[in-house]
């Protein structure tokens, strides 16, 4: 009974993971590298509409979705799953083509934490899955932070520039947060990835970019404070 009861617990200390992919190899790949991990359990979806409604009634722990779906396209169900109050919390990794670039900013623009190239490692999916929960899971330190008219609750995860808030993705939020953190110091983009993406290794530098020049958009003109540090990698400059 003892030993019944161990084993039911560890099965729900598993994280499930929801595959929302029309490819039948794709998923099945998928399915067998996370299951393989041993922190996961996973369900799949093979459409939009039941991708959502999967997420809907199962809260998953974080959804792996590709962008080429039949019926609903994926950016439509990442929209559609953000702007739900029951799931806009729940961590979208976006799987797209190479060529599929405007696409893909798309995606994190709608609140995608992170996206993956096909064709891509097996072994790169479950890092990016492992980091960003590892990263969900990361205790807030300071409460309030504050950089000129920029005042970032970490808290409530806002951020306001003279009293009006910023509508930041998780990501986003965290670049911000790390970089005023560390105003006037040059953060590496490797460093980067480590730190706000919770990658061991460089995967692909051009996260960071992607992230940076959105984030810098959203800030308008205070996005002229987080400087490119040519050859190195951001600095947000100290005020």
């Amino acid at each position: 009974m003892a030993r019944a009861e161990r084993q039911q617990h560890v099965a729900h200390a598993k994280r499930k993971i929801l595959i929302i992919e029309d490819e039948p190899d794709v998923l099945a790949m998928l399915k067998r590298q996370l299951d393989r991990a041993g922190s996961y359990t996973t369900s799949t979806a093979s459409d939009g509409a039941a991708g959502i409604a999967a997420a809907r009634s199962e809260a998953p722990a974080l959804i792996v979705l590709d962008l080429m779906l039949p019926g609903m396209p994926g950016l439509e169900v990442c929209r559609a799953l953000k702007a739900d109050a029951a799931t806009k919390d729940i961590p979208i990794i976006i799987l797209t083509a190479k060529v599929e670039e405007v696409d893909r900013i798309v995606g994190l623009e709608f609140g995608a934490d992170d996206y993956v190239t096909k064709p891509f490692s097996p072994r790169e999916l479950v890092l990016r899955v492992a980091a960003i929960l590892r990263r969900s899971e990361q205790p807030q330190t300071e409460r309030r932070l504050s950089a000129g008219d920029i005042v970032i609750d970490q808290e409530r995860h806002h951020v306001r520039i003279g009293g009006k808030e910023v509508d930041l993705t998780a990501v986003e939020f965290k670049l911000l947060l790390t970089l005023v953190q560390r105003r006037g110091r040059v953060q590496e983009r490797d460093r980067l990835l480590n730190d706000v993406w919770g990658y061991e290794a460089a995967i692909d530098t051009r996260t960071v970019d992607t992230h940076v020049r959105r984030l810098r958009e959203k800030l308008g003109d205070r996005g002229e404070l987080i400087e490119t540090v040519r050859g190195f990698g951001y600095r947000f400059r100290g005020e």
